[in-house]
């Protein structure tokens, strides 16, 4: 009966979804909230049907959360369709590399001396809550191929850069954690014992080689998912093109070039994140130089339902055809993904066994929100040609979700308990905090956006 039931609950919640899901669109709320709370209804507090321990399940939530994020990466670079030295990629850039690099150290320090973590235990959260989310920010995220929008561009470039930059900062994190001295707090005489401990773990962990692997990280990534990308949408379209073969079956390219990036990268010690990421970008930008200043769709043109063939064979055809074939099933994918972590992380906080918002939670996210994320924007963006209203708006949604959970359930899986555990109702508070704030006032304040901006262009 107990298995008969999760048919039905499941079965339930997404036709549910697929029924409701243009009304959600017009909506003040996401459809990961409505996830959010269906996990929770079914945690102890409900329905008790299910119990997620978020220490004790650490390792099999960070290989789920890490699907969904490769996913979402490789959507979100289908999706941004420019020139690859096109001047709008600075803003993604800015965004996703140096506000990321202004909001951890201002995070660590308040970490420190204002939630009186050791200095580990306060940059590991740091990392944790620096990636803004790719999944999340539909109504934020570009329409389709070809949106130029410059916030819409920017937020979800951001989303696609900062979630494997993160990476080297966890590890650093979690490197003093291990550290002796890394549990002393920054509260009265405890200050000089956390400076020292913090001062040997730099002094061992942030020298010539640790930048050198962070750069060979981020660039590494890069080549190598932009090759594999690029060789392989290359090499499929001439096959269906001069040959005929390699028809059909897009899913199952779009699954095994993620794949294969993600492990390449891992094999090369590189960022798996940035370069599936890449990749995506990678396949675009074949289609982009194809089809040329025509929209993907316009290159498609009209697709004959009884010779599906012809089209994807077709020389003039064929790269947009794979693309937004690929497209369409990982934005599928993507759905689904969203909807088994959200509703996940929506158990973890029904069962999670300590105070979720406490003084120090509701801090931490008033800082986040209100004061690190629009300093950070402002920075980064300093002289570029973001108009008032949009750096407003980007500075309001850096939205925390998947990701940041991503890199809470790898750090309790890699990292010392009596250090890490303290971090999790931190983190999750944000990125429940987020979810709601940012579902709710992301509808009216795009809507808003889009009568200032007026027609779209």
């Amino acid at each position: 009966m107990h298995e008969t039931l999760w048919f039905l609950i499941v079965g339930s919640v997404l036709v549910f979804m697929g029924v409701a899901a243009t009304t959600f669109k017009r909506l003040p709320c996401s459809t990961a909230m409505f996830y959010l709370a269906i996990g929770y209804a079914l945690g102890p507090s409900g329905a008790a049907l299910l119990h997620i321990d978020v220490v004790a399940d650490a390792h099999i939530l960070r290989v789920v959360t890490e699907i969904a994020l490769l996913v979402s990466l490789f959507a979100i670079g289908l999706r941004l369709r420019v020139q690859i030295f096109d001047p709008l990629w600075w803003l993604p850039l800015r965004l996703g590399v140096l506000a990321m690099l202004i909001t951890i150290p201002l995070l660590t320090l308040f970490g420190v001396y204002g939630l009186h973590l050791g200095w580990g235990a306060a940059l590991l959260l740091a990392a944790i809550l620096a990636p803004t989310d790719p999944v999340l920010a539909h109504d934020v995220q570009v329409h389709d191929p070809g949106d130029l929008d410059l916030l819409r561009f920017a937020l979800s470039g951001e989303g696609g850069v900062n979630d494997g930059i993160a990476l080297p900062f966890a590890m650093l994190g979690l490197a003093l954690c291990a550290l002796p001295d890394s549990a002393a707090t920054a509260s009265g005489g405890a200050i000089s014992h956390a400076s020292a401990g913090m001062s040997a773990g730099v002094s061992a962990a942030l020298n010539w080689r640790f930048a050198g692997s962070a750069l060979w990280g981020v660039a590494g990534a890069v080549a190598i998912g932009g090759a594999l990308g690029g060789a392989t949408t290359h090499a499929v379209t001439w096959l269906r093109t001069r040959h005929a073969q390699a028809l059909g079956l897009e899913g199952f390219f779009a699954l095994g070039l993620i794949e294969l990036s993600y492990g390449a990268a891992q094999l090369a010690q590189t960022y798996g994140f940035l370069a599936v990421f890449a990749a995506g970008v990678a396949m675009r930008r074949v289609e982009h130089r194809a089809s040329g200043e025509r929209s993907p769709r316009n290159a498609i043109g009209t697709v004959d339902s009884e010779d599906v063939v012809a089209t994807a064979a077709d020389p003039d055809k064929a790269h947009a055809y794979m693309a937004e074939s690929v497209l369409g099933f990982t934005i599928e994918l993507e759905r689904i993904a969203e909807a088994a972590v959200m509703t996940t992380i929506g158990n973890v906080l029904a069962t999670l066994h300590m105070p979720l918002f406490t003084w120090q939670s509701v801090a931490l996210i008033v800082v986040l929100f209100v004061l690190v994320r629009p300093v950070a924007v402002e920075l980064s963006l300093t002289g570029s040609r973001a108009a008032h209203a949009q750096r407003r708006l980007m500075s309001w949604f850096g939205i925390r979700g998947i990701g940041s959970f991503y890199y809470l359930a790898y750090a309790l899986e890699h990292g010392p308990a009596a250090q890490i555990v303290p971090l999790a109702p931190l983190a999750l508070a944000v990125v429940a905090c987020s979810v709601v704030v940012h579902g709710v006032s992301a509808t009216p304040l795009m809507n808003w956006y889009h009568r200032l901006r007026g027609p779209e262009r």
